[in-house]
């Protein structure tokens, strides 16, 4: 959390909302148990922590722990309430997973979840348990858990690299820096692989391939040592916070800060890189600060544009850059008050090089950060040694600023004072020469905080001369005779100048403010606007207006596409680039540095190419080009480009992530159905043929020893088998049809009720061992329908009754109008749906648990029965009986226009 502008002895508003999002009784709070590798003790030390609330009177429950067998682990387990698991089907196995909503319906004041970074079966509600450990804290429920710190999102490559091993699962560094309390469990390695050889954390063989692989001493000491800095990292941030909420000046030095600080001085280059191995040594963060102030604003091209080239070498050196404006004290006062405000703990500046004349003039710097510092360590970096560490060669020319020296602000000023003498020779008469000084004063202040210091001095000068000449005696000379006359000159004068002074900062401030405020709120409406998109054309579309609309250029993004570098997007709509742009745009996204116009590289193009990036590297250019001759951007504008570019950039990862989740999901989802097909295939369509195998060989090998009722029984299994397994083949390729698209309904005008009887006749076999009652409302009216696909519709309706009723129990087909429709519902006397099924009951493959007596499915007919019925503008629902057991299928078609106006005819 880094406040800017906020005074030390006032609380930090960020921090009293954070202090007060921790306080809110409504959430829970969640503890997080972390170590550096599994069988450090975490689960071990969050159950003893759990029976220590218990002792309290604290309602516990176990949502999820693995104890991986480990017998101490296991024994603290009893007396602690548990919440069973809840079994989830996925690729014919039944995985247990953690019960959220018996959890949630329990209502316990703790919940302790184990393995933060688990990822859920396909089918939860979640796919992350850490978003089933926020449900639980939205319910105000407070949650225990455990993470290893390899699982934690920010070190993934750092642990992949430590370890070889790329850990799939991981939990957002948002999650664990939300944490209310963090607890290091932590295990020297010595310890730990004697805890290995021991058998307490893996069973043998496991134990001897980890103690080969990945628990060597020198890979968890390293993962031992990330855990303790981040953790530290984590408790630094926490106390920051803490001392903000409650106006506690700075420093505490716990942990330790950098703060490093920034001028126009070509040497500043060396002190970012200074500070950076000072916060290396320290093992702490820093932050390069630049007060901005009147004088920036008359700072040339040059040193404007190395000011900005040295915040943005700190960024890169992986620090903080951030510039603040002038308050109105000393620019000292301004860098300790934001040091106090965040806890710097170090302050790095350079020797000045001015003489001790300009010192004693204008105060220096240094001296005032060395007096005002306090607890805060001070480090004066003499000129010499900073002297051949340069900022770097730029690769990009900066654009000249507008002058500020405009000829008619000085003409203005003058004529402000002519004004003045006017008024002066008005009120003369009347007022005294006492009040004649304070008409000019008010020209002065007017042009200053109209056009700045320059012209305001102009002005000053001008009123002190006409103020003598005009009004001083003797008049119309520049000569004063009068002593006192002399010191009130004088002190006109002074006054004049320092007025001017003063109202001109006050511009100058108001001037950075105008234009922060104007660049912070449309940098805020561009990132709201990116938020809200969620696809890659409106991210691409979004980030080249904004540039466009900022910066007054012409814009266009460019993508990876098949090996080459292509247009995606333009302000103003551009969709080629000529053979010069092309090329610097490729050089730029190959290299990962600017090219084209202005660059070092390629600077014939027509366009400037700059590369966009995020942590995980390239993703993509930007093209700019203008009207105006020469470079295109100045420092500042540059700037702003950069952060406009990172945002664009960022919306873009994020875009491409959804997508490859996306992608991940249907390839898990194609997987799924591949593995259920196969089980079709090898177990529901082997049975019949097994069985026509059966019967056929039996007949060619016993056929002249069998009885004619025997050979009929067989020839009867044949058939049977043969239609059955007809139905499956059936079923398999009207689902491609739906997959494909294929299916396209020929809907006429059909009578529902020979639609029913047709289906009834072709199911007779499979429905020969139940009851069958057929309840139609004789106002039925004529249904658009294809009369093949819903026939089909009845009859998997009628086959899945079949499977899962008893013999010698009804089923019922009842139709009539309901709500400008008419519904048709298939009622059966089985077992009933399970409530954890119903909405699942029309997904592909799907087969709810059923006893031996059910015959077998592919688990297609409900899914080809929704299918069908959509297409036909139905809609299909299950549901149970509320009489009695049972199942009940719902169709609801919709009547034909036509057929309604018949009927009110």
């Amino acid at each position: 959390m880094t406040d800017h502008h906020r005074d030390p002895q006032r609380p930090s508003p960020d921090a009293l909302l954070e202090a007060a999002r921790r306080e809110d009784e409504r959430s829970g709070k969640l503890k997080i148990f972390v170590g550096a590798a599994p069988g450090v003790g975490k689960t071990y030390e969050m159950l003893q922590a759990a029976r220590a609330k218990l002792r309290d009177g604290v309602d516990v429950v176990i949502g999820v722990v693995e104890t991986h067998g480990r017998p101490e682990t296991e024994a603290l387990l009893d007396g602690l309430p548990v919440i069973p698991r809840k079994l989830v089907s996925y690729r014919g196995h039944e995985l247990a997973e953690m019960d959220l909503d018996a959890i949630l319906a329990r209502r316990p004041k703790l919940a302790l979840v184990d393995e933060l970074a688990h990822t859920n079966a396909p089918g939860s509600r979640h796919p992350k348990r850490h978003l089933d450990v926020e449900e639980l804290l939205d319910a105000g429920i407070d949650v225990y858990t455990t993470v290893n710190i390899q699982h934690i999102e920010s070190l993934n490559d750092v642990v992949a690299q430590i370890t070889g091993v790329r850990v799939r699962e991981t939990v957002p560094d948002a999650v664990f820096d939300s944490a209310d309390a963090v607890e290091l469990i932590d295990l020297t390695p010595d310890d730990l692989i004697q805890r290995l050889r021991e058998g307490k954390v893996y069973v043998p063989k496991t134990a001897e391939r980890a103690l080969a692989h990945f628990f060597s001493p020198a890979k968890l000491t390293a993962l031992r040592e990330l855990a303790l800095r981040r953790t530290a990292e984590r408790v630094d941030d926490q106390l920051l916070t803490q001392m903000q909420a409650r106006a506690i000046p700075g420093p505490w030095a716990a942990g330790e800060r950098v703060l490093v600080c920034v001028s126009e001085d070509p040497r500043a280059a060396g002190l970012v890189r200074y500070a950076k191995r000072l916060s290396d040594r320290l093992r702490g963060p820093f932050t390069a600060i630049y007060v901005e102030g009147r004088e920036t604003r008359r700072l040339d091209e040059v040193a404007r544009d190395r000011i900005a080239d040295t915040l943005r070498l700190a960024t890169a050196l992986g620090g903080e850059a951030l510039t603040v404006p002038e308050g109105d004290t000393r620019t000292a006062d301004d860098i300790v008050r934001y040091a106090q405000a965040n806890n710097i703990t170090q302050i790095v500046v350079g020797k000045s090089s001015r003489s001790r004349w300009f010192e004693a003039l204008h105060g220096s710097v240094v001296h005032d950060l060395v007096r005002r510092a306090g607890n805060i360590s001070v480090h004066v970096i003499a000129g010499e040694d900073l002297a051949g560490d340069p900022v770097p060669k730029k690769t990009v020319a900066s654009a000249r600023r507008r002058a500020d020296l405009d000829p008619l602000h000085y003409v203005v000023a003058l004529a402000a004072v002519g004004l003045a003498l006017a008024v002066g020779e008005l009120i003369h008469p009347f007022f005294g020469i006492e009040n004649i000084d304070l008409v000019f004063l008010t020209a002065v202040v007017g042009v200053a905080v109209r056009y700045g210091l320059l012209p305001s001095l102009l002005a000053s000068l001008t009123a002190s001369l006409a103020y003598n000449f005009f009004f001083l005696p003797p008049l119309h000379t520049f000569t004063i005779a009068d002593p006192t006359n002399i010191a009130a000159f004088f002190f006109f004068t002074g006054l004049a100048i320092l007025v001017s002074n003063v109202a001109a900062r006050v511009r100058v401030q108001a001037i950075a403010a105008k234009d922060r405020a104007r660049d912070t709120a449309q940098l805020y409406s561009f990132s709201r606007k990116l938020a809200g998109v969620g696809t890659l054309d409106d991210v691409l579309w979004a980030t080249a207006y904004q540039i466009a609309l900022m910066l007054k250029v012409r814009v266009v993004v460019l993508l990876p596409e098949n090996g080459s570098i292509t247009v995606k997007a333009g302000y103003p709509p551009e969709d080629t680039l000529d053979d010069k742009d092309l090329a610097a745009a490729t050089w730029a996204w190959q290299n990962d540095r600017p090219a084209g116009r202005g660059a070092d590289t390629l600077p014939g193009a027509t366009r400037l190419f700059l590369p966009m990036r995020t942590g995980r590297g390239p993703i993509g250019v930007v093209g700019i080009d203008g009207d105006k001759p020469g470079p295109l951007l100045t420092p500042d504008e540059r700037r702003l480009l950069d952060a406009l570019i990172d945002q664009g950039a960022l919306a873009i990862e994020r875009v491409n992530l959804v997508e490859d989740m996306d992608r991940v999901k249907r390839t898990i989802e194609a997987d799924r159905l591949r593995s259920a097909l196969l089980t079709s295939i090898s177990h529901d369509l082997k049975t019949p043929l097994a069985a026509v195998l059966g019967a056929a060989g039996t007949l060619r090998d016993l056929g002249g020893a069998l009885a004619d009722a025997q050979k009929a029984d067989l020839l009867a299994t044949i058939v049977d088998e043969s239609e059955r397994l007809n139905r499956f083949i059936a079923n398999l390729l009207d689902m491609t049809r739906l997959e494909s698209g294929a299916i396209a309904p020929n809907a006429t005008l059909h009578d529902l009720g020979e639609i029913v009887g047709s289906a009834l006749r072709r199911a007779a076999k499979i429905l020969a061992d139940h009851r069958i009652e057929v309840a139609l409302a004789p106002d039925l009216p004529m249904l658009a329908l294809d009369p093949v696909l819903f026939e089909q519709v009845l009859f998997n309706l009628l086959d899945n009754a079949a499977k899962y009723a008893p013999d010698g129990t009804t089923v019922h087909i009842v139709a009539g109008r309901e709500n400008g429709g008419v519904r048709l519902q298939v009622i059966d006397e089985g077992p009933g749906i399970p409530p954890a099924d119903i909405e699942r009951v029309f997904d592909k493959f799907y087969r709810a648990r059923k006893g031996d007596h059910v015959r077998a499915g592919t688990g297609l007919g409900l899914a080809i029965a929704r299918g069908f019925v959509e297409a036909m503008h139905g809609t299909i629902t299950a549901g149970n009986r509320t009489d009695r057991t049972g199942a009940v299928i719902t169709v609801s078609l919709p009547v034909p226009a036509s057929t309604r106006l018949d009927n009110a005819a």
